[in-house]
């Protein structure tokens, strides 16, 4: 059993990324998913699908996406908050990750963002992670 799945998963990603597959497949969770979909559209994640029924255990597929050179879009992950110790970030504390080739995720009171979206709507929550 996992007792972070967001680590999990960004450990998983990276992994995948480094012997060039082009789809993993993880257990779903609604966490997972928001996170995923929030990777989607910061651009790190090609595509993100949800597979099974309620009498199966549903998996989520998730495509990883490569640049021209057929290096990984997800070159490293930081895990900031974990279960034994969480962090929170207010908005303006809020600042650029590998001087703005990077993005820091959060989770808020507006669901799972990035950082500029944060900042942008003027709201914090706890840091889950950075990731370059």
């Amino acid at each position: 059993m996992v007792t972070d799945p967001i680590s999990d998963m960004l450990a998983q990603l990276q992994n995948a990324g480094k012997v060039h597959k082009s789809s993993i497949t993880l257990p779903y969770s609604k966490l997972r998913h928001a996170v995923a979909t929030a990777l989607v559209d910061a651009g790190f994640v090609a595509s993100v699908s949800k597979r099974g029924k309620k009498a199966v255990k549903p998996q989520m597929e998730i495509g990883l996406v490569y640049d021209v050179k057929g290096l990984h879009r997800i070159s490293g992950a930081l895990r900031l908050s974990k279960p034994s110790r969480r962090v929170y970030i207010g908005a303006k504390d809020i600042k650029p990750v590998r001087h703005g080739y990077g993005k820091i995720f959060l989770s808020s009171p507006k669901g799972i963002m990035t950082g500029d979206e944060a900042k942008k709507a003027k709201v914090g929550g706890e840091a889950l992670f950075k990731i370059w």
